[in-house]
């Protein structure tokens, strides 16, 4: 069963279960699957593929983390609050990303595989890096550990 069917399972346990965050997040979760069906020219009627599925609940938990820096930085933590609450299910739905010492051997490794000696070429090592661990890594943690490492 795909992540995009579990979904629509998971829709059912939150009626259920009268969960009204977690439905609402789910709902507005698959609403995004469906718009991007129909932005890829597909029905909306066909399935996303897991890859297609993360990166639209990524693009959702970044949106909330955006709100709640701005509603905090308002002063009006009436808003973050359900912001935050719908950001904390949005994360158990995405895998745990690799912290920078997990990075580190990858990078190394890729240093090692394309020469790099210096910082002209660390845009096309954490290029490299981040194509070999998309979704497992953090795009700013890899700049940092390339960063770190190239100093």
């Amino acid at each position: 069963m795909s992540l995009h069917e579990d979904f629509k399972t998971s829709l059912k346990e939150a009626m259920k279960a009268k969960e009204a965050v977690k439905l609402s997040v789910i709902r507005g979760l698959l609403t995004a699957f469906m718009n991007e069906l129909v932005a890829t020219n597909r029905k909306p009627q066909e399935i996303l593929t897991d890859n297609e599925v993360l990166t639209v609940i990524k693009r959702a938990a970044k949106q909330r983390k955006e709100s709640i820096v701005q509603y905090e930085a308002a002063k009006r933590l009436d808003l973050s609050e359900p912001e935050k609450a719908e950001l904390a299910i949005l994360e158990t739905y995405l895998p745990t990303l690799m912290n920078q010492e997990e990075i580190t051997p990858f990078v190394q490794a890729k240093m090692t595989e394309l020469s790099v000696t210096d910082k002209s070429k660390m845009g096309m090592l954490v290029g490299a890096v981040m194509k070999e661990l998309s979704g497992k890594a953090d795009g700013a943690d890899v700049k940092a550990v390339v960063e770190k490492i190239l100093s």
